[in-house]
């Protein structure tokens, strides 16, 4: 099985997306969560660039890697300048890490309109500055920056530029599409006559920018590159990096080759999820393999097929990348869908029972009236537990009010008062919000908390409104979807009614059920 180095960008690359921005402790612990993948290469910073880097290659010493080696990046030495007097060259060899990635120009065009070097000059730098590092016990990465356009514009010099650095010892010769503007086959092409004239050296850079970098990275390995960059969930400058999950999983488990270690691919999903939490950027969704839709069935034929025999409609086992399976509940979902969802929560309840007859059809009904249970997963399990006399409520609403204020600083504020019984006792309180759902919210954990003190760490972590008729205005039916969470576990219910408000304090009521209804099914 040949090896593939997989070389991760996040902390470098990643880090010039729109809207990313780590701190030293978010780099830290995506190198951890990297590391524990099993990354070989995790390329940190430009130590010479900003504080922030160096203070990050500073505090690299706390780190305990059982597998991946950091990497210090950083440019040749400027023109004119000696390699040994640059001091980005001087930064990354006190760095403090054995790896160190280069990039210079490789296309004659770039030298001459961008950098404003002599051609022989800009081959000078890469070389001296690659020959400084290597002398150093450095191991050195040469990125050939604009390789692919600058070969298509002059493919002597492009090749050249190798040369300079392979000369002066560089590990590994990458070829960067910068401006991710080629198409699969031209990599393929390309990598092709750089493979062959420096066997066992070179790597691949892909950007994103027409769609294409994972297709592109994967045609550069079947080319002859044995080294792949990019970001783990694809973020990065414009549209983004290849996309390192995807490739992953695609090399290794599509094309036989080993990227990380076989036992390490069901931490896939985890390690997406971790890192884009750091970033504070949702995972998409529909992400190949690692995304929460990556094996999501909706369709009454699909879900039927999938029961049947997953391969029908999923072309690897999720558990493979640590994702699972979602049967989606919708409006398109099939009865046998739905009964079997229903199985999850009521495993002895037959399909052929009457009650699950009338389970299916009330939960259609619902539907109909606007209820989406798709994401509503915990909104779901109470219908069902209620509809078959398998839930006691924990308590019941007797009264809400709510006041709305705006003062002359034009602050908006609202205040809220719930009544509630739980048996035959009565709680009544009230609580202020930034607006009405968020004084409910108070109000009414501040109610329940006196008889389920367990509810205090109950928050509303996210709120969504959408309007299902919109041409009757006002009047328009609208669904509420709240999720909420304890600090382990998150969960979401839903709320549907003509007026915005009935409709939020009918998810939120369901949140602090599931809450109440879960706690006790652990503690029996």
């Amino acid at each position: 099985m040949k090896k593939i180095e997989i070389f991760d960008s996040t902390l470098r690359d990643g880090a010039q997306g729109e809207s990313v921005s780590f701190s030293v402790e978010d780099k830290l612990n995506i190198v951890t969560a990297l590391d524990r993948l099993g990354i070989d290469y995790i390329e940190a910073g430009n130590p010479y660039s900003n504080p922030k880097d160096a203070e990050f290659f500073r505090r690299a010493g706390e780190l305990k890697l059982d597998h991946a080696k950091l990497v210090a990046f950083g440019s040749t030495c400027k023109k004119g300048v000696a390699a040994q007097e640059d001091k980005n060259c001087q930064a990354l060899l006190d760095a403090g890490v054995h790896a160190i990635s280069v990039f210079g120009k490789s296309s004659l065009w770039q030298v001459q309109e961008v950098l404003r070097a002599e051609l022989q000059e800009n081959l000078r730098m890469i070389y001296d500055t690659i020959h400084l590092l290597t002398q150093a016990g450095k191991q050195v990465f040469f990125d050939a920056e604009h390789f692919f356009d600058g070969y298509k514009d002059n493919p002597e010099y492009a090749l050249q530029t190798l040369g300079a650095a392979a000369d002066a010892g560089a590990y590994k010769l990458v070829l960067c599409d910068t401006n991710g503007g080629c198409f699969p086959e031209e990599i393929r092409e390309i990598t092709a006559i750089a493979a062959t004239a420096f066997p066992g050296k070179i790597g691949v850079h892909c950007h994103n920018d027409m769609g294409c970098g994972v297709a592109c990275s994967l045609a550069a390995v079947e080319a002859g590159a044995d080294h792949v960059q990019g970001t783990y969930t694809g973020i990065g400058e414009r549209c983004g990096n290849a996309n390192l999950s995807t490739i992953i999983a695609n090399l290794q488990l599509k094309k036989g080759y080993s990227c990380i270690p076989a036992e390490r691919l069901g931490r896939m999903t985890e390690t997406a999820r971790v890192i884009s939490e750091i970033c504070n950027i949702p995972l998409l969704s529909a992400m190949p393999y690692v995304g929460r839709s990556a094996f999501a069935h909706k369709g009454g034929m699909h879900v039927d097929g999938v029961q049947k025999n997953t391969a029908a409609f999923e072309h690897i086992a999720p558990q493979l990348v640590g994702n699972h399976r979602q049967i989606l509940l919708s409006e398109v979902a099939g009865r046998a869908a739905l009964a079997a969802k229903i199985q999850e929560i009521i495993p002895d309840l037959s399909k052929d029972s009457p009650q699950m007859a009338g389970l299916v059809d009330k939960l259609k009904e619902l539907e109909f009236e606007g209820y989406q249970f798709e994401a509503a997963t915990a909104s779901f399990e109470l219908v069902v537990l209620k509809e078959l006399g398998r839930f006691t409520p924990f308590f019941a609403m007797e009264l809400f009010r709510i006041i709305g204020e705006q003062d002359a600083a034009d602050r908006h504020m609202a205040s809220a008062m719930v009544k509630l019984r739980v048996g035959d006792r009565y709680e009544i309180t009230a609580d202020e919000g930034d607006g009405p759902v968020h004084a409910l919210d108070r109000a009414l954990r501040k109610a329940l908390e006196v008889f389920y003190p367990s509810l205090a760490g109950v928050r509303l972590i996210d709120y969504k409104v959408r309007v299902m008729e919109a041409g009757k205005a006002t009047a328009s039916i609208v669904r509420v979807l709240i999720e909420s969470s304890d600090g382990r576990n998150t969960w979401t219910t839903v709320g549907v009614s003509t007026d915005i408000i009935n409709a939020s304090i009918r998810a939120l009521v369901d949140s602090m059920e599931y809450k109440l209804y879960r706690d006790m099914v652990l503690k029996n």
